[in-house]
């Protein structure tokens, strides 16, 4: 029996109360650790629902830091790539409002947390709202940064819009990863998470390609190349002051 045949039998077995569901979702977790551990370096491997999830912020905070360093860098009439800042702002309509809000949480993750009882269920409502907020923001920096220049005005509306969008998504992703996230996984069962991720995985290959993440973690790393912020050493903290 295949992967798919599989997990179809464990969903039939569930709906109709069947006893033997435990050993089957015992066999397919089993299987997914035997494919991760025999494939080589360098091979693709499967991830889990929640790992799916948070690597996917990795990208997003990447995008965040973008705005934040270069918020500054415009306050001080800096002179700055303009194309780079909407190629990030695309990314984060694509990548992040669109397929991991959208798709995911909002689909998935938000509806699943309105069932429980205890903090994670008041999350959906802010985190939600902050979703149409940042997609207001994006519009905007979308925009802006479609002119080749821009003016002292222009400049100064867009640093403050990147300082703001920063603040809330630092926020609402740490959020995510420390409250959401758990909460959610825990409410489920294993075989569960393991189907769920399985879609996941499917809705990322159907918007991106086989190797989706790959291609987009590429995509910010060449954005952060042409900013100046690729090499990661610049961001090494001083010193503290002496006692």
């Amino acid at each position: 029996m295949n992967r798919t045949s599989t997990r179809r039998a464990i969903l039939l077995a569930a709906a109709s109360g069947a006893t033997a569901v435990a050993p089957w979702a015992a066999a397919v977790d089993q299987g997914d650790r035997q494919r991760n551990e025999d494939r080589g370096p360098g091979e693709y491997k499967d991830v889990g629902s929640v790992e799916d999830l948070m690597r996917e912020h990795g990208v997003l905070r990447r995008i965040l830091l973008v705005y934040q360093q270069t918020a500054g860098r415009l306050r001080n009439a800096d002179s700055v790539d303009i194309s780079a800042l909407n190629r990030a702002a695309q990314l984060f309509r694509t990548f992040g409002e669109d397929y991991h809000e959208k798709m995911l949480e909002e689909a998935f993750i938000f509806p699943a947390l309105r069932k429980l009882h205890g903090p994670a269920s008041l999350y959906p409502d802010v985190l939600i709202a902050q979703h149409h907020r940042g997609r207001e923001i994006t519009d905007y920096i979308l925009a802006v940064t479609a002119h080749p220049k821009l003016s002292s005005s222009r400049a100064a509306g867009l640093s403050q819009a990147f300082d703001g969008f920063a603040l809330m998504y630092q926020n609402h992703a740490a959020r995510e990863d420390t409250v959401v996230f758990p909460a959610w996984k825990q409410a489920l069962g294993e075989r569960e998470i393991d189907e769920i991720g399985d879609r996941f995985e499917d809705i990322e290959q159907q918007q991106f390609g086989k190797e989706g993440f790959e291609t987009t973690v590429e995509q910010i790393g060449e954005i952060e190349k042409a900013l100046g912020y690729a090499d990661l050493g610049q961001f090494t903290a001083t010193p503290p002051p002496t006692t």
